[in-house]
């Protein structure tokens, strides 16, 4: 949206702290503070949204949903844009130095844009903390003033801190789930000779990359997990009442294209040749890694 006539702003500092109070009539809004900033790349601006009695509110072109009162927002200093509720609202924002928070630079990118909604915890703390926060900047008090500010970037880190590990958390569970499917759809296709790590990442519409860094958190590769079943397979096989089958036969119904590969892989499992093996009748072992 474009900044039209804009409403009256407040601001405050608390040593390192500025507290900006921005208000809206419902038809424009006060101009955001990084607009006129030189060093806006190198701060953080945090919006706590007061009390708008509109339902819609206009935001880079759009109508969406107006923010509720103790809403937070992480801004993106590159964007001129801002949220103007279609009734009078007034917007507390913060303005402070990024390396303040002590927290990692690809975080504080991450929750750029970012709206947290009121809750528990942390941003609940943010939301209560702030009146005082604004009461003690309108005084001007240093010594306490510089303690508040403290307090504020503490509790502000605190913020990014659980929403990155939020979000590294339902990264973490997508990975896992991912790396399930692939797992079952590798034991459906053993048997299947052109089984690649090609054919295996096509079929999950991901590239073979990603493939390998799933199966890299685990330990092994996605071509030693694929041999690494089948050896068990034909392990079982051999060892069981399959004595009517040839060594080469089982090789190849669990998709070794080369019977003198199978074997030495066999024997580096297992310690014996496969042939020995069915002639014992052995019951199934670990592969030896």
């Amino acid at each position: 949206m474009s900044i039209v006539t804009p409403a009256p702003t407040c601001w405050y500092d608390l040593g390192f702290l500025r507290v900006y109070v921005l208000h809206s009539d419902g038809q424009s809004v006060s101009t955001p503070p990084w607009l006129s900033d030189p060093d806006a790349d190198d701060a953080l601006y945090v919006a706590v949204h007061g009390q708008g009695h509109g339902s819609v509110a206009a935001f880079q072109g759009r109508q969406e949903p107006c923010p509720s009162a103790g809403d937070i927002e992480f801004c993106d200093p590159q964007r001129s844009e801002f949220r103007l509720c279609s009734h009078p609202c007034a917007v507390t924002i913060l303005r402070l130095p990024r390396r303040s928070l002590g927290v990692a630079e690809s975080d504080l990118r991450g929750i750029h844009g970012v709206r947290l909604a009121c809750a528990e915890g942390a941003h609940a703390l943010v939301v209560r903390f702030l009146p005082a926060l604004v009461s003690e900047a309108g005084r001007r008090r240093t010594r306490i003033g510089d303690r508040l500010a403290r307090s504020a970037v503490d509790l502000l880190a605190v913020l990014v801190t659980e929403w990155a590990l939020e979000q590294r958390a339902e990264v973490t569970d997508e990975r896992a789930q991912t790396l399930a499917r692939i797992r079952d759809f590798i034991e459906l296709h053993l048997t299947d000779p052109d089984l690649s790590p090609d054919s295996i990442a096509s079929a999950h519409h991901i590239s073979v990359r990603y493939l390998h860094k799933l199966f890299q958190s685990e330990g092994i590769t996605v071509s030693q997990w694929v041999r690494q079943r089948r050896l068990e397979a034909c392990q079982a096989e051999l060892g069981s009442a399959s004595q009517h089958l040839t060594v080469a036969a089982v090789a190849r119904r669990w998709g070794f294209a080369s019977h003198s590969h199978f074997s030495r892989a066999f024997r580096a499992a297992y310690g014996v040749p496969p042939s020995k093996w069915q002639r014992a009748g052995r019951r199934p072992t670990a592969v030896r890694t």
